[in-house]
């Protein structure tokens, strides 16, 4: 933890030596996503709900998994250029530091500018809350929490699976793109308006809908997820980065070097 700390450190240092510059891209990234919400909100001025759902708990769902996304972005953006490492022949300097290789990947780029991103989801978050009446337990504050976490560590297991994916592929896969970005698109509006094979999909193989949509449901008192278990079941969205890195590492063994 030290030590990825003190990458991030020098990755934030370098950031900032062009305060305008990242400022500026801080600024970008906060407006980029916000034209998405505001077709959100066009939405549901024309509609006054969507399967149920009112405009302020649609909200919550959007504010959670941006920022799930951002700080994924943020932390683990490594991984998603690690296929020029392949290329370059550059991973074989990795694997003889005596350090996992996984951290160290993790901490050869950070996005710092993703802060922006970050600040827009907070706010819609922050917008949600305030549009619904709703009385706060300590298990439903846990939950929401629980939410960014899990998701975030859903978005960080999924580019190092398809980081991984490099080591036989070689050139990084925009497939990617179909389980990152389209699963955080998908997760701003509420599993039950996709088909079936959609909404198990997303909650039993790429588990979004346990970390955002099942403990909101608990949140908000919505049946059939109401009892207690759905505060935690988050935690489930955590564990998915154990396959994650045990993928990675079954990459590494079979990683053959460009011998450069």
């Amino acid at each position: 933890m030290n030590l990825f700390l003190k990458y991030a450190k020098v990755f934030f240092k370098s950031q900032i030596i062009y305060k305008k510059s990242f400022i500026l891209l801080c600024i970008g990234q906060f407006f980029l996503p916000f034209t998405v919400f505001i077709g959100l909100f066009l939405l549901f001025e024309r509609f006054d709900a969507i399967d149920g759902w009112a405009f302020s708990e649609v909200a919550l769902l959007f504010g959670a998994i941006h920022m799930s996304f951002s700080l994924a972005e943020m932390l683990v953006r490594g991984f998603d250029a690690f296929s020029q490492l392949i290329r370059t022949g550059d991973f074989d300097r990795l694997l003889v530091r005596p350090v996992p290789t996984a951290l160290q990947v993790m901490g050869s780029k950070f996005e710092f500018t993703r802060i922006g991103r970050l600040l827009q989801g907070t706010v819609v978050l922050m917008i949600g809350l305030t549009g619904i009446e709703l009385q706060w337990t300590f298990l439903k504050a846990l939950a929401l929490v629980l939410m960014i976490v899990g998701g975030t560590f859903i978005m960080a297991g999924l580019f190092i699976i398809f980081a991984t994916l490099s080591f036989w592929t070689i050139q990084g896969l925009e497939l990617a793109s179909i389980f990152t970005d389209g699963g955080r698109e998908m997760s701003q509006y509420p599993l039950t308006i996709y088909a079936k094979p959609i909404q198990k999909f997303f909650t039993y193989v790429v588990p979004f809908g346990v970390v955002n949509y099942m403990p909101l449901m608990y949140i908000l008192n919505k049946p059939p997820y109401t009892a207690t278990v759905y505060a935690f079941v988050p935690l489930l969205g955590i564990l998915f980065i154990i396959p994650s890195l045990l993928f990675w590492e079954f990459g590494v063994k079979h990683y053959k070097s460009t011998g450069s």
